[in-house]
């Protein structure tokens, strides 16, 4: 089954023909080959002739012995048609050494058109930018979203039953395929998970202390939505009987980020305009995958949950996403675009009016005129209180309610 990642695919039609490298990156199995594969589909249906598109999987043992830059250059250079717009698309590129020095020669070309995908932290960090000199734009995916899951079930008039299951079982695109009486759902992520530790972050960093490493990573997972500090992480640690110092949490912190498996979201103060420097906050790029790492089936601390995925979902949707501060109190989510700014409270439940009121507080101590809304899991009518919206996250999820 193949879901169209609609988002995506057209953030990578806006940059068809533009002489600029298209990095796809993202956490592993979530979808980047795929996309390309779409986008493929797509060049071919449109009149590009198939001579005209060079596509290599460098996971694939055919190409082994193209993961040497010389080889690999010689390849691509034999297939170049002279006069006419050529198609370049590597997939999982960090397995050939030094793939930057061949992107760069055949971006300096005419007529070509180049698309990456890379799943190591090596291709995904910051290093890219020196690696390809500020010529490329990050297009940047997560598995499914809720709109997506629910799609693919069929399961449009059961929006409960299906964030239910969102949440239980996972949003990894071939999770879709697998049987959630067996335990096969749980078994693939546990690959996914084990891949991207060992993989992408132990032989990376050259970290000795996985066990310690996972402390960290399970610590994140149960805490997500809880502000934290680094200091706090290397506290909770050492009281548990681990040693382990503040500048080590910071390093496996950054290790979790670069390989996508955990997002970081800093704190603004509202009414300073600022940013802050502590106390950020965590969230995962699957709640299946942190189902796995704390052997819980996803029914638990619910509200931090649909905090999770209505952060995911901001980001999806291309908002810069910070936790707010209002005097004392916090606002979820301050979300910023080029049209300006919007405040989001997110909880599982409003229908106690005490509960209502500790949501609305910090919305009605912010001045300005921008939107604010608070979401919850209440099937119930929307509402307003002066201004603030109420309504149903999973409408929004959805695209049924605009924000």
């Amino acid at each position: 089954m193949v879901i169209e990642r609609k988002e995506y695919f057209q953030q990578l039609l806006g940059y068809k023909d533009k002489k600029i490298i298209k990095v796809i990156t993202g956490i592993r199995r979530c979808g980047k080959s795929t996309l390309l594969k779409i986008f493929q589909d797509y060049l071919l249906d449109s009149g590009v002739e198939r001579e005209q598109i060079v596509s290599i999987n460098f996971e694939d043992f055919e190409y082994e012995d193209l993961w040497e830059p010389k080889a690999l250059y010689a390849y691509i250079k034999d297939r170049i048609i002279s006069g006419k717009m050529m198609y370049l698309i590597l997939d999982e590129i960090q397995n050939v050494r030094e793939f930057q020095r061949v992107v760069d020669s055949f971006f300096i070309k005419d007529n070509i058109d180049i698309y990456i995908t890379g799943s190591n932290s090596y291709m995904l960090s910051g290093e890219l930018a020196t690696l390809l000199s500020g010529r490329y734009v990050k297009i940047q995916m997560l598995p499914f979203s809720f709109a997506e899951f629910v799609k693919a079930f069929h399961m449009e008039d059961q929006l409960e039953r299906a964030y239910q299951r969102y949440i239980e079982t996972s949003s990894f695109p071939y999770t879709i395929q697998l049987d959630r009486g067996t335990g096969q759902i749980n078994d693939y992520l546990r690959g996914i998970y084990d891949t991207i530790i060992l993989k992408d972050i132990i032989s990376r960093k050259k970290i000795t202390d996985v066990m310690m490493l996972e402390s960290v990573i399970r610590f994140l997972a149960d805490n997500i939505g809880n502000p934290l500090s680094t200091k706090k992480i290397s506290d909770t640690m050492i009281s548990n009987g681990r040693k382990i110092n503040v500048r080590t949490v910071e390093s496996y912190i950054i290790g979790f980020m670069e390989s996508y498996i955990v997002y970081q979201a800093k704190r603004y103060d509202i009414k300073g305009k600022q940013y802050l420097k502590t106390l950020e906050k965590y969230y995962m790029a699957d709640i299946g995958l942190r189902n796995v790492m704390l052997n819980s089936r996803g029914g638990q601390d619910v509200g931090h949950i649909l905090e999770n995925v209505i952060y995911l979902e901001l980001i999806r949707r291309g908002y810069e996403v910070y936790i707010g501060k209002v005097d004392q109190a916090e606002v979820d989510f301050v979300v910023k675009n080029m049209d300006g700014i919007k405040y989001i409270q997110a909880a599982a439940t409003v229908r106690d009016e005490e509960t209502l009121e500790r949501e609305l507080r910090p919305l009605k101590k912010i001045n300005d005129h921008y939107p604010k809304c608070v979401m919850t899991l209440d099937m119930d009518p929307p509402g307003d209180y002066n201004g603030i919206r109420r309504f149903n996250a999973l409408d929004y999820l959805v695209g049924r309610i605009n924000f």
